[in-house]
């Protein structure tokens, strides 16, 4: 071997120093002891709120658990088939960005062509929003 090559190039190096023994019986596991999850709050040192419990349904939940099933609007709109109402909302909003030069409309935008479109509060809300309060209901003529 070339001596000017020799000085330049070094063995590898594992975590314990050792320069001839293998480098993958080095790996450290870190997972050793009691999995988090299946701690109590008290017992993994958490003080936030409990984010595991069922009982907090809203009504807006997007995931499925058993016996939960996509309305037809939602699984048709998903396979691509969508109703006259999904498209004209569609339409609205993409007008508006185009008109507006905006990528991303605000929600407050958003509403505002929600309500261009004719859509009013006329009935009660049936998701559950903690600490939101209710809009006022318009009569409907």
């Amino acid at each position: 071997m070339d001596p000017a090559t020799e000085s330049t190039t070094q063995p590898a190096v594992n975590l314990r120093g050792d320069k001839n023994s293998d480098r993958r019986g080095s790996v450290v596991d870190q997972r050793s002891g009691l999995d988090r999850r299946q701690q109590t709050a008290e017992q993994s040192g958490y003080a936030g709120p409990e984010k595991r419990v069922a009982e907090r349904r809203t009504g807006l939940e997007r995931r499925r658990g058993p016996g939960r099933r996509r309305s037809d609007d939602r699984k048709s709109a998903e396979e691509g088939e969508m109703t006259a109402e999904q498209f004209e909302f569609i339409m609205a909003i993409e007008a508006y960005k185009k008109v507006n030069k905006r990528m991303f409309p605000t929600w407050t935008e958003v509403l505002e062509v929600i309500r261009q479109l004719g859509y009013r509060k006329v009935v009660a809300r049936n998701v559950r929003l903690e600490n939101v309060p209710e809009a006022t209901i318009e009569k409907v003529a």
